[in-house]
């Protein structure tokens, strides 16, 4: 991933978007604290360069890895994070979900009534990322239908006001493949168009410090650098 991002900023390859499951792990972004892992023994703790702080990753959770030339797209980070945000809103949307942002929190929300019918804010997509030489890498993880008790063992992005959710417990029957899709679509009318790769990733340890993760078969997203 970060050689991949090196030769995008060297104008040495086109820009990519890898899909990915990942096996069950957390990674522990560049503001982690060591207090947010709260149950350290219960499954593998990977170090990542990217921002943000402690997450969830496994199966069922569509993680995107984004490589992107920000400078060619207005070198404005925070509005490349609130394009991300955007654009998994309108993937969402898509899939009948209404997802939201809110002030001072990175992510995509829902809100759904608890047992009492009182309104109740839960985190579907966390978005970390990190940028070198305006080349993002990193990137954005959706919760389609992952295992949400693994996220009991951590205080999920510094965050222990707000739980997660998934479309399976929104009760939205997506599999991956429909989730791919809307992701698809709604990525070229964020981002602009996209070709298939020559072929799909299909190898282990992806990013080079998490074995096992796995690419989707879906075609990768990618734009000629000019």
């Amino acid at each position: 991933m970060e050689a991949r991002a090196a030769a995008i900023a060297a104008s040495e390859a086109d820009e990519m978007v890898w899909l990915l499951e990942h096996p069950p792990l957390y990674t522990a972004g560049v503001s982690a604290r060591a207090e947010e892992l709260l149950q350290p023994e219960r499954l593998p703790v990977f170090t990542s360069g990217r921002g943000g702080r402690v997450t969830y990753h496994g199966p069922g959770q569509r993680v995107c890895y984004l490589m992107l030339d920000v400078k060619a797209r207005g070198a404005d980070v925070r509005a490349f994070v609130a394009g991300l945000e955007a654009w998994i809103i309108a993937a969402l949307s898509r899939l009948g979900v209404s997802g939201e942002t809110r002030p001072g929190r990175v992510g995509v929300w829902v809100v759904r009534a608890d047992d009492a019918g009182r309104p109740v804010e839960e985190k579907i997509a966390a978005i970390g990322v990190r940028l070198r030489r305006w080349v993002s890498f990193h990137g954005v993880a959706l919760n389609v239908a992952p295992d949400l008790t693994h996220f009991d063992g951590i205080i999920p992005c510094g965050d222990d006001a707000h739980g997660a959710t998934s479309l399976a417990a929104l009760g939205v029957p997506a599999g991956m493949a429909l989730v791919d899709a809307a992701l698809q679509e709604a990525f070229i009318e964020a981002f602009g168009p996209t070709v298939p790769a020559a072929s799909p990733l299909q190898r282990t340890g992806i990013a080079g410090d998490r074995p096992g993760s796995q690419a989707s078969p879906f075609p990768i997203a990618r734009r000629r650098v000019k």
